[in-house]
C-alpha cells in the first residue's frame, strides 16, 4: 500500500498561499525516503518471490506484510512532522490540507485502476452482480474498505488508499488535540496507543471466529474487516503523531538516535525472525508499533544507519514509492498475462527483470503524471 501520499513523500504538499505567515518548511529525512523504498520492495517481494531467495533477508520477505501497518504509521509521523507546527499555530488550512492531500493521492490512484481495466474484467466473472457494481461505485471513491468483502477489489493493494483517505479525513481534527508536553506524558500515550492498536487483534485471537489458527490465507469477513477496513489501523495513525512529537524532542545529532535505530531495527529482524510463531492477527496489526518508531526515530537523525538509508538510489525509489505499491500487483499480473517476456525471449531473466520493470514503470509515474498533476492542481486552486 504504500508509498501513500504522505506514507512517502516528507514534502508538505501543495503550497497555498496564505495572508498570514506560516512556520517554515521542515528539512527533509532522506533515511525514512530510503527506508520506505525498502518497505516498498518488500511488499513486491511478499507479493511475488520465493523468501528462500533472499537467504538471512527471507525472515523479513516472508511477513512483507508487515509493510503495510509501517506505512500507515509513517503517515502518521509524516504528516505530523510536516503540519504540526502550523497547526498548533494556527495557520491549517483544513480545505487546502485535504486539497493537497487529494493532488498526492488520487491521480496516481486513478492511473492504477486505468490500467488495470483487465482485473476488472476479471472482477465481472467472480463477484455477482450487486458486488461488482458496488465494487465499481466504491473502488474509484475510496470507499471500497469500508465494506470487507470488497477491500481488494479491482486493485488489491489500493485498500490502503482508503485508510489514507479517512486518515486525511480525520488528521486536521486530531492534530489539534493537545498532547502531553513532557517525556512521562509522551512515552505513557505511546504505550497507551500501541495497547489500543492490539485490542481488535487480541479479540480475534482469543475468540477465534474463524477457527484456531488463522493465517495470512484466511479470507473470512472477520478477518478481512481487521486487515483491510480503517478503523483497526487508526491506532498506528495516531502512534505516529505521537512519535512526531517524541522526535522533536530529541536533536538530529543525538548519540540516541543510532541506539534507538540499531534497537528497532535488529528488534524487528528477530520478531520477523520468528513471526511464523506468533498470532498472525497481532503482527498484522499493533504488535510492532513500538519498534516501527524506534527505527523511525533512529533514521530520522545523523548517524551511519541513517546516512545508509540516504544513499540516493535508496531515496529516488523511496520517492516513488507510493507509485510503486498502488501499481505493482497488477502491472505484475499484466506482464506476465501477456507473456510478453516469452516473446521477447525474455523469461530466463525473470523475476528480476519484472521486478526492474515495476521500478522503472514508479519512477515514471511519478515523473511524468504524479508530479504533473500536482502541479496542474496547484495552478488550477492559485487560479
Amino acid at each position: 500500500m504504500l508509498d501513500p501520499p504522505d506514507t512517502l513523500d516528507l514534502s508538505s504538499g501543495v503550497n497555498v498561499p496564505t495572508a498570514a505567515a506560516k512556520p517554515p518548511k521542515k528539512s527533509r529525512l532522506p533515511a525514512l525516503s530510503g527506508l520506505r523504498a525498502f518497505a516498498a520492495l518488500n511488499i513486491v517481494f511478499y507479493h511475488f518471490s520465493n523468501p528462500k531467495w533472499f537467504g538471512p533477508f527471507a525472515p523479513i520477505v516472508d511477513n512483507g506484510y508487515t509493510s503495510v501497518s509501517f506505512f500507515l504509521l509513517m503517515s502518521g509521523f509524516i504528516l505530523a512532522y510536516n503540519y504540526s507546527d502550523r497547526a498548533q499555530s494556527g495557520h491549517l488550512n483544513t480545505g487546502h490540507f485535504w486539497i493537497a492531500r487529494f493532488s498526492r493521492l488520487y491521480p496516481v490512484y486513478l492511473f492504477g485502476l486505468l490500467i488495470s481495466l483487465g482485473m476488472l474484467m476479471a472482477e465481472w466473472h467472480v463477484r455477482t452482480h450487486g458486488e461488482f457494481a458496488l465494487g465499481v461505485v466504491l473502488t474509484p471513491l475510496l470507499l471500497q474498505a469500508w465494506i470487507p468483502k470488497l477491500a481488494t477489489f479491482w486493485n488489491t493493494p489500493a485498500w490502503t488508499m482508503c485508510t489514507e483517505a479517512f486518515f486525511y479525513l480525520i488528521f486536521p481534527v486530531v492534530i489539534c488535540w493537545k498532547r502531553p508536553k513532557h517525556w512521562r506524558g509522551l512515552l505513557g500515550l505511546l504505550a497507551l496507543l500501541w495497547i489500543a492498536g492490539m485490542v481488535l487483534p487480541t479479540l480475534y485471537t482469543v475468540l477465534q471466529p474463524d477457527g484456531p489458527h488463522p493465517d495470512r490465507y484466511t479470507d473470512s469477513f472477520w478477518m478481512r474487516a481487521l486487515k483491510f477496513s480503517p478503523p483497526p489501523h487508526v491506532p498506528a495513525f495516531l502512534f505516529g503523531i505521537v512519535l512526531a512529537d517524541v522526535d522533536a524532542r530529541i536533536s538530529r545529532g543525538s548519540r540516541w538516535r543510532l541506539l534507538l535505530g540499531v534497537l528497532g531495527v535488529s528488534a524487528l529482524y528477530t520478531v520477523l525472525y520468528y513471526g511464523d510463531k506468533m498470532p498472525f492477527a497481532l503482527m498484522h496489526d499493533g504488535l510492532l508499533m513500538p519498534l516501527f518508531g524506534l527505527s523511525i526515530l533512529g533514521l530520522a537523525g545523523h548517524n551511519l544507519i541513517a546516512r545508509f538509508f540516504g544513499f540516493w538510489p535508496f531515496v529516488a525509489v523511496g520517492q516513488a514509492s507510493y507509485c510503486l505499491y498502488i501499481l505493482h500487483f497488477n502491472l505484475w499480473e499484466l506482464i506476465h498475462n501477456s507473456h510478453v517476456l516469452e516473446k521477447l525471449h525474455l523469461i530466463a531473466f525473470d523475476p528480476w527483470l519484472s521486478y526492474g520493470l515495476l521500478v522503472t514503470a514508479a519512477l515514471l509515474t511519478m515523473k511524468f503524471i504524479e508530479k504533473p498533476a500536482q502541479r496542474a492542481i496547484r495552478n488550477l486552486i492559485r487560479n
